[in-house]
């Protein structure tokens, strides 16, 4: 299906206020950096958590920012509307919560290469998009909330054992969160940096230079099913579904095969670079795609261009962020990344809860997603979905007929 705006968005008595072209060229700029600014700290944990070293950390966080920056480029500027990419932070979290793998990180760059592929296979097959769109919205949301959980825990942690750094981190997000919610989480990293300088003034920060790191990249089938499928389902889930439902909720029309096979070419290209998925933004593409960007909807596709130059340029500095966070305690950049994650948590608890019929499926997926046992060498992510799937099918009530109606000879 072809995209585009819909037609309620137009109307011929009334021409949209034609604003200057600054102010969706800023637009864009402040999605990119509130969307870097915001998580680019679970990347770092989710790919350093699963066996990279610190130079092939910089690698996959430089690879997914140039690459979700292109993507949002291409989109824009062939459909016309205001289509912006990112990375997967739900997907870097299912990282924190599946730790080391056995192999190695090329083990978990060929779980990356597989859940790429599956994104493209989701574009091009139909089947594949109604087959993932078919699991029962409590179980995948509980599955997510599973995987958050550990992350935002990480401030209490902070808070006990760093008080002194992570006390200003948390009470900097209170008040942003409370005044101009949008820069809470930013401004929270930007205290967070200033006490890591604080406190380690004699540090270096050496090896700045962008630089890709290849890997290359192994197969393991605990690797495919405790990482590669989880990753998929959660991104589909919780950001290409979303993300698509945000635009239509401006009134755009996005395609979503062209979506679909864009981010997944972008994270197969990713994957061995280090990265973990390119995919459409969810919450940072209301920046883009509202009247704030552009009072005519037909020109915010400006906004969203303006967002891929920024996250390529924002990209270039990886190798700064990634030798900032191993300058810091771990758990303080976990607090920050555990920050950022709470109105993830928020919604996916929320949507989890939803249904009645659905709530002991969901629970349980929950509880064995989040404990973070691993089984046949198969993380928790995985036995949350399987878990909740056999309750539910235990638990499913039967459709109620209607009693026959005895008819008279």
């Amino acid at each position: 299906m072809a995209g585009g705006i819909l037609p309620s968005m137009r109307s011929e008595d009334e021409a949209p206020t034609r604003a200057p072209l600054l102010q969706p060229v800023t637009a864009g700029i402040v999605t990119a950096v509130v969307g870097f600014a915001s998580s680019f700290a679970v990347v770092l944990a989710g790919l350093r958590a699963v066996g990279a070293s610190p130079r092939q950390a910089a690698s996959g966080l430089l690879a997914v920012c140039v690459l979700a920056g292109l993507t949002s480029i291409v989109l824009s500027l062939r459909l016309r509307i205001p289509i912006t990419s990112a990375w997967s932070t739900p997907g870097a979290a299912l990282l924190v919560s599946t730790g080391a793998l056995p192999g190695g990180f090329a083990v978990a760059v060929g779980a990356f290469l597989v859940a790429a592929v599956l994104m493209v296979a989701a574009g091009l097959i139909p089947a594949l998009g109604r087959a993932i769109a078919a699991i029962p919205r409590p179980i995948a949301s509980a599955m997510l909330a599973g995987v958050l959980l550990d992350l935002c825990i990480a401030p209490v942690r902070a808070l006990l054992e760093v008080p002194a750094l992570a006390g200003p981190v948390i009470l900097t997000w209170l008040v942003l969160g409370r005044l101009a919610r949008r820069w809470a989480v930013p401004a929270a990293l930007v205290v967070a940096v200033a006490a890591i300088l604080l406190t380690e003034p004699g540090g270096t920060l050496g090896g700045l230079t962008p630089a890709l790191a290849p890997t290359v990249p192994a197969f393991s089938l605990p690797a495919l099913v405790s990482v590669a499928v989880p990753l998929f389902l959660v991104t589909m889930a919780s950001q290409n579904v979303p993300g698509m439902a945000v635009l239509a909720q401006y009134g755009y029309r996005p395609p979503l095969r062209p979506a679909l096979v864009g981010t997944g070419l972008a994270s197969v290209a990713a994957a061995v670079l280090g990265g973990h998925a390119v995919n459409l933004a969810a919450i940072t593409a209301a920046m883009a795609a509202s009247p704030d960007a552009d009072p005519d909807p037909g020109r915010r596709w400006i906004a969203s261009a303006s967002q891929g130059v920024s996250m390529i340029v924002l990209g270039l500095g990886a190798s700064v962020a990634t030798a900032l966070v191993l300058r810091s305690p771990p758990v303080l950049i976990e607090a920050v990344a555990g920050l950022a994650l709470l109105g993830a948590l928020a919604a996916a608890v929320t949507a989890a809860m939803e249904d009645p019929d659905g709530r002991e499926a969901a629970v349980i997926t929950f509880v064995v997603t989040a404990s973070g046992v691993s089984l046949l060498g198969i993380g928790p992510a995985f036995w949350g979905l399987v878990a909740g799937g056999v309750v539910l099918l235990l638990y499913r009530r039967p459709e109620k007929r209607s009693a026959p109606v005895d008819r008279a000879d």
